[in-house]
Formats: structure tokens, C-alpha cells, sequence
């Protein structure tokens, strides 16, 4: 079977794939906001924080399983972005 090119242009054009581009796009707007005003040190964990949204979602609305080992590096970045949302920048003299 081949695939042509216009296969291709319009798979990129149905429902879901054009949900996942569009996703794709507010999240890059968004962490371009972030950066705008704060230090890469701060959005980088933040912005991990998808990975635990990603894990905690999988396994409600896709009934996926989970290993305990995947559960604690979950509750490892979760302790992580809280460790540096309490600390200050380095140029503050707090």
C-alpha cells in the first residue's frame, strides 16, 4: 500500500490530530508567557508538573496501570517543583 501526500494532509486535518496541534500550540504560547517573567529555573519544573497531570489522567480516564516505581518518581518531581517554588532567586537578598 502506498501513501500519498495527500493522505498525510489530510490525516493532519481530522478532529484529533487538529485537537493535538492546537494543544501543542497553547502549550508552547503558554511556556513562552512563563519564561516572559520568570527565571528558567522556576517554569522548567513547572512545566514537569505535565508529567505528573499526564500519569494522574492515564489512569482515570484510560484505566492505565501504574507501577509503584512510576508512582514515586511521580511524587519525586511533585517534591521537586514544591523544593523550588519555596526557594528564592539567587539575585533576591530575602
Amino acid at each position: 500500500m502506498t501513501s500519498s501526500p495527500l493522505s498525510y494532509i489530510s490525516a493532519i486535518f481530522t478532529p484529533w490530530v487538529a485537537a493535538g496541534i492546537v494543544l501543542l500550540i497553547v502549550w508552547l504560547l503558554t511556556r513562552m508567557a512563563f519564561l516572559s517573567f520568570a527565571d528558567l529555573s522556576y517554569v522548567l519544573p513547572v512545566t514537569a508538573l505535565g508529567y505528573v497531570a499526564s500519569a494522574v489522567l492515564a489512569h482515570i480516564f484510560l484505566a492505565e496501570t501504574i507501577t509503584p516505581a512510576r508512582w514515586t518518581g511521580t511524587l519525586l518531581i511533585c517534591a521537586g517543583t514544591v523544593l523550588v517554588g519555596l526557594g528564592t532567586p539567587s539575585g533576591d537578598k530575602a
